[in-house]
């Protein structure tokens, strides 16, 4: 997730910090962060990998289960997301095959020698400049190499649909015309945008997530995180109704929390191109 969509603040409420989310976001999501991996089409396993905007470390750790024999390069502007990354590599032995780097991709970009797949999960519609980076990466990426994009439709949704009469429909709406403020480039078709840098795109896919109640004890926390967040972003265009009731769900305490209910699900859908390098 990956430098992300995640932007959590701090009002008081002590859930939905960035690196957590991340790491929550990486223990729930993982059968699908692999079935990407799985699906992309690499014509020979990758040596060198570059994970851009690599977060706590999600995709690069997927990676380098599916590609044993690879050395990746994990790259990001946050010292937060480089030392929890740093600590899970420690944790897993991979330090010797992973390179961390602390960069403004939207500044001078670092030495990332010539890898053969370079990753951008969530990271690319928060560039400045996304069509500047997408020429970078043709630029550093080894001929023939693969480019894999992915991006999330948005923060995953938890509640049912007549949970609080669409609460949470109505925090993604007001969270979604302040990201587009924000972040006009999230939702971009990178596909044309990709061909228009030179790649050829060589394919393109959707994955729904849903993933129903009962699955993860984890989705709790990670729905408390993920809402949290929501509040954090919103909450001065949310009506007292549903704040008041927003401010139940996220209360630990409450009887009404968030953690107590048995029907929380993870729904939402990940895109991703895969475009070569010629």
């Amino acid at each position: 997730m990956e430098h992300n969509t995640h932007n959590a603040g701090q009002n008081g409420h002590g859930h939905g910090g960035e690196a957590e989310i991340l790491d929550l976001d990486a223990e729930v999501l993982a059968e699908h962060t692999a079935s990407i991996i799985e699906w992309l089409p690499t014509e020979t396993a990758p040596q060198q990998i570059v994970d851009l905007g690599c977060g706590t470390g999600t995709g690069t750790f997927a990676l380098l289960t599916r590609f044993p024999d690879a050395h990746v390069t994990a790259v990001d502007s946050s010292s937060e997301h480089l030392h929890r990354f740093q600590e899970k590599a420690a944790d897993r032995g991979l330090t010797d095959r992973v390179r961390t780097i602390q960069a403004d991709l939207d500044a001078t970009w670092p030495d990332l020698g010539k890898p053969a797949l370079v990753w951008a999960s969530a990271s690319l519609h928060h560039m400045a400049d996304p069509e500047s980076t997408l020429r970078k990466v043709y630029d550093v990426l080894a001929p023939g190499g693969l480019f894999a994009v992915v991006e999330l439709a948005g923060f995953p949704r938890f509640l049912p649909d007549d949970a609080h009469d669409g609460l949470e429909k109505r925090l993604h709406a007001a969270s979604d015309r302040r990201t587009a403020e924000h972040l006009p480039h999230r939702g971009a078709d990178w596909g044309i945008l990709l061909t228009a840098a030179g790649f050829t795109l060589d394919s393109e896919r959707t994955i729904t997530v849903d993933i129903p109640p009962g699955r993860s004890e984890l989705v709790g926390r990670y729905a408390l995180s993920g809402l949290t967040r929501l509040r954090n972003s919103v909450a001065d265009v949310l009506g007292a109704d549903d704040l008041t009731a927003l401010d139940q769900l996220l209360d630990a305490n409450s009887p009404h929390s968030i953690l107590l209910r048995d029907d929380l699900a993870v729904r939402t859908e990940r895109t991703v191109w895969a475009a070569r390098r010629n």
